[in-house]
């Protein structure tokens, strides 16, 4: 006799880690560009691009999680599997809480963007001036030194 299956089994991954590893889940609700849509076990086969926005699923015991993405693509396999690969996750237990950490890692993200950009800039200034001492004659070349 077979058994009906009650979860889907999730996985939301990153180039650089496993934001959710396997988790068993009841449903799962996501926006892709024709609108938002949710999952139950038994859902067709299919592939969709998700749009940066806040995925949500329901755990067996009833709690609610989340997880902001910034797009991805989402992957319903067998009707029991649900994968979404994406270049940014950001997990969390409750919208306020992860508004806030949303907040947090984009200003993180860009002060390092802003520190590469300065370091780039150094880096750059640094090259013309060695170009300029090796280019110009013997007499201004202890102008730069």
């Amino acid at each position: 006799m077979n058994v009906p299956l009650t979860t889907l089994t999730l996985t939301i991954a990153t180039p650089s880690e496993v934001v959710v590893d396997t988790l068993a889940i009841r449903s799962l609700r996501a926006e892709d560009e024709s609108g938002a849509f949710g999952i139950r076990v038994g859902h067709a086969d299919m592939v969709t691009l998700l749009s940066a926005s806040v995925v949500r699923w329901t755990t067996p015991d009833g709690n609610e999680r989340f997880c902001a993405v910034d797009g991805g693509v989402l992957i319903v396999s067998n009707g029991t599997t649900v994968s979404l690969a994406c270049r940014e996750a950001e997990p969390g237990d409750s919208l306020a809480g992860l508004e806030a950490q949303v907040h947090r890692a984009r200003a993180n993200r860009l002060d390092a963007i802003r520190r590469a950009r300065v370091e780039q800039t150094r880096i750059h200034a640094q090259a013309v001036r060695q170009m300029l001492r090796y280019l110009s004659p013997e007499k201004t070349r202890g102008e730069f030194e």
